[in-house]
C-alpha cells in the first residue's frame, strides 16, 4: 500500500488541508484534488474512484470529503482502514467540520495524519495513541520556560522590596516631623538618584528581626540633618524602573511578560497609613476551587491581624479584640505575644509588658486558618453552560452570591478559545470588556449586594469545545471577613488610658478558579 496524499476538502474540489507522502509538484496535487468532485458520481453506493494513474478513497463527512490518494497497486482493504481511522481522528480535532475550523486546526491535523502514515504506508497505531503522540511536551521547553519564569518573579521580589523599603522610610520621615538622617538619605539616593549604590546601603530597617532578638526599635536624633528643600526622586516610587526595565528586555527577547504597572483592586491590598497613634488591619485572603460540574473541592481562609505604631510614646499598648465562635479556625499568635493572656481574655499583648512595640513598621500579631470543602460557605458560585448550534457555541454563564458577603470589584476572567475574535455579548448584567492579549473575556460588576445577588451573561463565539471556557477565574474584595473577629479598644500598659486607634477589614481573592 503506498498512500500518495491525505486530504480535507470541500464539495467542489477547494483543498483545505492536504499532506503529501510522496514527492510531487504543488500544481500536480491541485490538479488531482481539483479532478476529485468531477469523478464522484451520484447515487453510487462505493466510496472509491479510479483514474489511469491514481485511485481515490474518500469518506464524506458533513459538508467535506476525507481523501486518500493511492496508487492503482495499492491493497485497497488496507486503504479503507487507514481511511476509517483517519475519520476517528479528524473530529477530534475539529468537531465541527466547517472550512473555518479546518483552517484554524490544520497543523494539528497535518501531525495527526504523520503519526498515522509514515513515508505513505500506515502505522499500527490508534486514535488514543494519535492524541498523546501530538500531545507531548518537551522537557527542554518546560525548563527554558520554568528559568524565563524565575527571572520574572526575581524581578518581581526585587521590585516589592524597594517599594518596601520606600514606605518604611516615609513612615520614618512622617513620625519625625520630616528629619531624616543622612545614613536614610543615602539609602534613598541609592535607590532613587543613584545609578551606582542601591539601597543596601542603609541600616537594616527590618523591624522583625529587631523585634526577635529583644532590642528596641531604632530612634533618631532631631537634630539631624533637614532633607533638602525640592523635588526627592528617592521619594518617589513610580520613577524607578529598574523592574521594568528588566521585564521589558525580556519582551524584546520574545519572552511573553506583563509589565508590573499597576494592580486591580480585586487584588490590591492597601498600605497602612493612618494619622492616628495606632492603626490595625484585619486581612483576609480566601482561596476557593470549585468544579465546573457543582460542588467545592476546597475552601481555604488565611487571615491576618497587623498592627502599625506610629508614636513611640503610644508603644507601650495591649489590644483587646472581640470574637465569636469562630470553631473551625485556628489560631496563632506571634512569639513575642503573650498567648496565655490573648487564649484566656482575647488580649494581644506583649510577653514583656515594660517592651514598646516597634514603631513605623506593619507587624502581624495574631493569625489564623480554616478550610472546609462546605458549598455553602462560597461566598460566590459560577455556573457556565455552553452549547453548540449552527456552528456556534453559545455560553451562558450565571453567578450566585452568598447573603453573608457584599462583595465589591467583582471580576470573572473567561477563557476564550479563538484568539484575536472578541465574542458576541447579547445580554450581561454588569460590564464586559475583550482582552485579546489573554483571548479572554472578563465580566465586572462594580457591587454585589441584596439587590443582584444573582446575575447571568450571554455571549456567542465560533463552535468550540465546552472544556475551553475553563478554567475560568474570580476575583474580588469585600469589607467583611469569614472570621468574626473585631478590634475592641487599645489601652496604653503605663498609663492605663485608651490609645486612639483606626481600624480596617478587608477580605480578598489569593485563588478563586472553577474548573
Amino acid at each position: 500500500m503506498v498512500v500518495l496524499a491525505a486530504s480535507l476538502v470541500t464539495k467542489t474540489g477547494k483543498p483545505l488541508v492536504s499532506r503529501q507522502y510522496m514527492d510531487m509538484s504543488r500544481i500536480r496535487i491541485e490538479g488531482l484534488l481539483a479532478a476529485f468532485p468531477k469523478l464522484v458520481g451520484t447515487g453510487k453506493q462505493h466510496t472509491y474512484v479510479e483514474t489511469e494513474n491514481v485511485r481515490y478513497i474518500y469518506q464524506p463527512m458533513e459538508g467535506l470529503y476525507l481523501l486518500l490518494i493511492t496508487n492503482k497497486q495499492s491493497n485497497i482493504l488496507e486503504d479503507l482502514d487507514t481511511l476509517r481511522l483517519l475519520s476517528k481522528i479528524v473530529p477530534e480535532y475539529v468537531p465541527s467540520l466547517d472550512e473555518e475550523a479546518v483552517a484554524r486546526q490544520a497543523f494539528d491535523l497535518v501531525f495527526a495524519f504523520d503519526e498515522v502514515i509514515s513515508l505513505g504506508h500506515k502505522e499500527n497505531i490508534t486514535v488514543i495513541q494519535v492524541k498523546q503522540n501530538c500531545e507531548m511536551e518537551s522537557h527542554e521547553e518546560k525548563l527554558h520556560k520554568m528559568i524565563i519564569q524565575s527571572k520574572i518573579n526575581d524581578t518581581k521580589d526585587l521590585m516589592k522590596k524597594k517599594a518596601m523599603e520606600i514606605e518604611k522610610n516615609k513612615l520614618e520621615t512622617k513620625k519625625m516631623g520630616g528629619f531624616m538622617p543622612s545614613a536614610l538619605q543615602g539609602s534613598l539616593g541609592g535607590f532613587g538618584m543613584s545609578k551606582g549604590s542601591g539601597a543596601a546601603g542603609g541600616p537594616d530597617l527590618d523591624i522583625g528581626s529587631n523585634y526577635g532578638r529583644n532590642e528596641p526599635a531604632p530612634t533618631f536624633s532631631r537634630t539631624s540633618a533637614p532633607v533638602p528643600k525640592g523635588p526627592s526622586k528617592g521619594m518617589q516610587l513610580g520613577k524607578s524602573k529598574k523592574g521594568n526595565d528588566i521585564l521589558e528586555s525580556l519582551a524584546k527577547e520574545g519572552v511573553p511578560v506583563e509589565l508590573e504597572t499597576s494592580r486591580p483592586a480585586a487584588s490590591a491590598a492597601p498600605i497602612i497609613m493612618s494619622n492616628d497613634p495606632v492603626s490595625l488591619v484585619v486581612e483576609e485572603k480566601v482561596s476557593v476551587q470549585l468544579d465546573k460540574q457543582g460542588g467545592c473541592e476546597n475552601l481555604e481562609v488565611q487571615g491576618t491581624m497587623s498592627l502599625v505604631v506610629n508614636s513611640e510614646e503610644d508603644a507601650f499598648i495591649r489590644v483587646q479584640v472581640t470574637s465569636g465562635a469562630n470553631k473551625a479556625f485556628q489560631f496563632k499568635t506571634h512569639p513575642n505575644i503573650d498567648k496565655a493572656q490573648y487564649s484566656s481574655s482575647n488580649v494581644l499583648g506583649l510577653k514583656d509588658a515594660s517592651r514598646p512595640f516597634p514603631t513605623g513598621s506593619e507587624l502581624g500579631i495574631l493569625k489564623w486558618r480554616m478550610q472546609s470543602k462546605d458549598e455553602s460557605l462560597v461566598p460566590l458560585t459560577i455556573n457556565c453552560w455552553p452549547s453548540v448550534s449552527g456552528g456556534q457555541s453559545y455560553v451562558n454563564i450565571e453567578y450566585e452570591s452568598s447573603a453573608d458577603f457584599d462583595l465589591q470589584n467583582v471580576s470573572i476572567v473567561i477563557p476564550l478559545p479563538h484568539a484575536g475574535h472578541a465574542p458576541t455579548v447579547n445580554q450581561v448584567d454588569g460590564d464586559w470588556r475583550f482582552d485579546g492579549k489573554q483571548s479572554s473575556l472578563i465580566w465586572t460588576i462594580d457591587l454585589i449586594e441584596d439587590t443582584n445577588r444573582s446575575g447571568s451573561m450571554e455571549f456567542v463565539v465560533p463552535a468550540a469545545d465546552a472544556e475551553n471556557f475553563y478554567p475560568i477565574q474570580v476575583n474580588f474584595t469585600s469589607n467583611k471577613t469569614f472570621c468574626d473577629i473585631a478590634v475592641d479598644t487599645v489601652v496604653h500598659t503605663q498609663k492605663n488610658g485608651p490609645v486612639k486607634f483606626s481600624s480596617k477589614k478587608y477580605m480578598t481573592t489569593a485563588e478563586y478558579v472553577v474548573a
